[in-house]
């Protein structure tokens, strides 16, 4: 049987729209995924948590504009910490298509737009794990 994938899920920033991460949050549970929500936080604080809680995934929900800052600082804080090379980390929110191409720059392994179903967030966290894994393994 294969490990149970631990995901920390939290809104980034002040943004105060969380529906959408509450619903993912229960997917990714019905999926039989681990799930940590913890609400809103900013980046710091929510590379703390995922360390603590030993996460495979970090996924952010941004749909106050602050995607690219926070998001850059989210992956500068886990290179600070050499966390990045072991954590897959998502986002999803309303933002631009260039915008979801900024987003992969900076360092995020999925972006997921209005619209993503179930299975597309469910199938690439597994992928991205999978590979994730794949790669530490071969080190």
């Amino acid at each position: 049987m294969a490990r149970q994938i631990k995901v920390l899920l939290s809104k980034l920033g002040l943004d105060v729209h969380n529906r959408g991460l509450i619903t993912v949050a229960k997917e990714l549970r019905d999926a039989g995924m681990e799930v940590i929500y913890i609400g809103n936080s900013l980046p710091r604080e929510i590379i703390r948590t995922a360390i603590q809680e030993g996460v495979d995934v970090v996924g952010v929900s941004s749909l106050g504009g602050a995607h690219l800052t926070l998001g850059g600082e989210l992956i500068e804080e886990a290179k600070k910490e050499k966390f990045v090379e072991y954590v897959a980390f998502v986002i999803g929110g309303v933002f631009s298509p260039s915008d979801a191409e900024k987003l992969k720059e900076i360092g995020f392994h999925g972006v997921f737009m209005p619209g993503a179903t179930r299975e597309e967030i469910v199938s690439s966290i597994r992928k991205i794990v999978s590979g994730k894994a794949q790669r530490l393994q071969g080190e």
